[in-house]
């Protein structure tokens, strides 16, 4: 008689994130190869979701930024990238994170600081207040920290000018 082992909807999941990192690591590893650029990668799995660190023991080199880009720009577009790569190996979308030398770390951050003081704003003015745009990821976090603090948040806009606006909770 043969035991037969149940995988619960987690466990499932978990496979699925394993593997998804492991294939965006080995294009991304692919793509620094090519490049001849040095980094190590990290893989993270967090909330249901992959993070891909590429990191670095020293410096960062002045190529490690210019895959960040300004403002974050060569990132995205990398991720992009990465995820495209997992699509094509596996047939299904990821939501995976990709790093590069602490940017996105250091950027929730400053993504933090804006929204409390925002945040601290409205509490004591009761005016709504209107963030930058935003990507996505980081509207995402944005509203969570709001909630958080038991106010109000809506995003905004169309594309490049999506932001959110901040506001105390209706009555």
């Amino acid at each position: 008689m043969s035991e037969t082992t149940e995988f619960t909807e987690a466990d499932k999941d978990l496979s699925y994130l394993e593997e998804e990192g492991d294939i965006a690591a080995d294009y991304l590893e692919e793509l620094l190869d090519i490049a001849d650029i040095d980094g190590d990668i990290d893989i993270e799995i967090r909330n249901g979701r992959t993070y891909l660190s590429v990191i670095t023991d020293g410096e960062v080199s002045e190529e490690l930024q210019a895959l960040v880009g300004e403002r974050g720009e060569v990132l995205d577009a990398l991720q992009e990238l990465v995820r495209l790569s997992v699509l094509a190996a596996t047939g299904n979308r990821s939501r995976l994170i990709l790093d590069i030398a602490d940017y996105r770390a250091d950027r929730i951050k400053r993504l933090a600081a804006l929204a409390e003081s925002a945040i601290a704003q409205v509490k004591e003015t009761g005016e709504d207040y209107h963030m930058e745009p935003l990507g996505a990821y980081e509207r995402k976090l944005v509203h969570d920290l709001v909630a958080e603090n038991g106010l109000f948040s809506e995003s905004e806009g169309e594309g490049a000018t999506r932001h959110i606006v901040i506001s105390l909770p209706e009555d």
